[in-house]
């Protein structure tokens, strides 16, 4: 009968989609596996005919830090009465500062309101509030950059992968070794790799710029001559080394002779109390040409969870056939970016009054003085230490150890979370970085916990 019919139908029809997986509306087409397969059982393997990313398929582990954290869990796992201490990942865990919470308290009561609405709600300008970009361009840049070149965003991290596709693929990068893994990991998703060496443990057409004691954590940048990008981080995460005016004036001379530019990321510059050390690339004549600077403020003000940063993209700076580096980024960010919260921007606008200045330069200060309790430990147990002094990272040498081998270690012993060196780079291995950002009775308890295994003992 019709009715049968009917339900014969519709009994097919939701026996096929069980059968299948969707993706949005469109059904996912069920293939036959080639796996053996009980008598009388079906087995259907879901499968599209997308190919993977060629690029994707090219990195050799997963991010570093999600990483660190999956063993740190299996640790747990084991041992559920361990007391872990993060030395590792740089999360800041203080406060944020209240004349700053008070400036977002009020835009977020604000939208609660119809007057308050009309300011804090809705899209806001994808560059950023304009209160909030002249504010940016008057207290970090003191008159050399104006807020038409100042693009607030959630975060100098996405920013960096943003301005890869800015780039397009094909790109030869140059990135210190070592340096912030983002910014190769980037590189490779976005096509500028061509293979990666075993041996070396480093992917082709990406230079890698040896910083280490002998050189004084400054490149030689002669291996850079064929670079079109080079990402330069000062202070530099991981070894906390911060880069002289007399070795940014080297770099920005470099960038002008052979045409290339500089991502320079300031995003620890606030930490840097050596007056030879520029706290902005644009410090630098001619910087203007070559070079665009990102910065945030997740380690200024504890905003690691609210996400707000900026990036500088001067007007002077040109591609090849001089169009407008800036025109090209306000583009792409118009079209893959609706601007950060209006909330954090107010909370942006607080850090840069003169009460949340002087808040966010105690609350670095204490960051500071972390650094320092945990370079002297390491240094009266023994070991040689790098940075510590002009940022929140002390980088510790293990004689040559392979780092991983610290990393567990460090953690099976103490239960205590470092960052192991190599994760950073070849030119790693043998050091881990400890991290600054924790409670101070956690940073004294690490010490202690330190000092009883690691101490060096003295030949007589």
């Amino acid at each position: 009968t019709p009715r049968a019919r009917a339900r014969r139908s519709l009994s097919n029809t939701m026996l096929a989609m069980s059968a299948s997986s969707f993706v949005g509306t469109r059904p996912v087409i069920a293939r036959r596996s080639a796996a053996p397969a009980r008598r009388g059982a079906q087995v259907v393997q879901a499968a599209t005919k997308v190919a993977r990313n060629p690029n994707m398929q090219q990195l050799k582990a997963g991010y570093l830090f999600p990483e660190i954290n999956r063993i740190k869990n299996e640790h747990l796992a084991k041992n559920p009465d361990a007391q872990i201490i993060s030395l590792g990942i740089g999360d800041t865990t203080e406060p944020i500062p209240a004349p700053i919470v008070d400036g977002m308290k009020a835009a977020a009561e604000g939208l609660g309101t119809l007057e308050g609405y009309g300011k804090y709600g809705g899209y806001g300008p994808g560059e950023g509030q304009a209160p909030l970009r002249e504010a940016l361009a008057a207290r970090f840049y003191n008159g050399v950059i104006s807020a038409d070149e100042v693009f607030v965003s959630d975060g100098s991290k996405c920013d960096i992968s943003r301005l890869q596709t800015l780039f397009g693929g094909g790109r030869n990068i140059a990135v210190q070794d070592p340096s912030y893994p983002a910014y190769v990991d980037a590189s490779v998703m976005n096509g500028q790799s061509t293979g990666y060496d075993e041996v070396s443990k480093q992917y082709e057409n990406i230079t890698y710029l040896s910083c280490n004691a002998d050189n004084s954590f400054f490149p030689d940048l002669g291996a850079a001559k064929k670079s079109d990008i080079i990402f330069f981080c000062s202070p530099n995460n991981p070894t906390g080394a911060a880069a002289t005016r007399a070795q940014l004036t080297a770099l920005v001379a470099h960038a002008k002779e052979t045409g290339s530019i500089i991502v320079y990321d300031a995003a620890y510059s606030i930490y840097i109390s050596n007056p030879d050390c520029p706290k902005s690339i644009y410090e630098i004549p001619g910087a203007d040409e070559c070079a665009i600077e990102t910065c945030s403020f997740s380690k200024y003000a504890g905003f690691t969870g609210l996400r707000l940063a900026w990036t500088v993209v001067p007007n002077k700076l040109k591609f090849v056939d001089g169009f407008s580096v800036k025109a090209d980024w306000d583009r792409l960010m118009s079209t893959s970016f609706n601007g950060a919260s209006n909330v954090a921007q107010a909370g942006g606008l607080a850090c840069l009054s003169d009460e949340g200045m002087s808040a966010m330069t105690e609350l670095v200060s204490f960051y500071k003085e972390n650094a320092a309790i945990l370079k002297k430990t390491f240094e009266d147990m023994g070991y040689t230490t790098y940075g510590g002094t002009d940022a929140p990272y002390v980088w510790v040498s293990f004689d040559g150890r392979d780092s991983w081998e610290v990393f567990t270690e460090i953690l099976q012993k103490c239960d205590i979370v470092v960052t192991p060196g190599s994760g950073f780079g070849p030119a790693g291995d043998g050091f881990i970085r400890a991290s600054a950002f924790g409670h101070r009775e956690n940073i004294l308890e690490a010490t202690e916990r330190l000092r009883k295994v690691f101490t060096k003992t003295v030949a007589a």
